[in-house]
């Protein structure tokens, strides 16, 4: 039998159940986390994200970490899917960064015509 030190806090228990709540709900309709099988769950809350500024601008996704760069007067969906605590996002600016948190732990990052926007820094090469 676990001793009192060895229990977890009944309240930290229950935080972090809230946050992985949506991860157990939304995982075994997702199967994997590709792009088309996040979109696959459905209920899609698309969150504009547009680069008005002068120089290049980190998107992070969490909660897997994931980097997209958007170049000034770029603009991209994130989109979350499944279902969420309260609200589908959460969002932090930072100087050159903008971390986007879904809340579902499904979210797809997309162009203006609904296309996968890759991750990872692009340069004019690359395109």
């Amino acid at each position: 039998m676990a001793s009192e030190e060895e229990r977890p806090d009944p309240a930290r228990r229950e935080a972090i159940e809230r946050i992985t709540a949506p991860l157990d709900a939304n995982m075994p309709d997702a199967g994997d986390f590709g792009f088309e099988a996040i979109q696959r769950l459905g209920n899609p809350v698309p969150m504009l994200v547009q680069n008005d500024g002068e120089e290049r601008l980190e998107l992070w996704l969490e909660p897997f970490g994931q980097d997209y760069w958007l170049e000034p007067g770029e603009a991209v969906y994130v989109t979350s899917y499944g279902v969420w605590n309260d609200h589908p996002f959460e969002t932090v600016h930072e100087p050159g960064r903008l971390t986007v948190w879904a809340t579902s732990w499904f979210a797809t990052v997309s162009d203006r015509e609904g296309k996968e926007f890759l991750p990872g820094r692009r340069d004019a090469a690359h395109g």
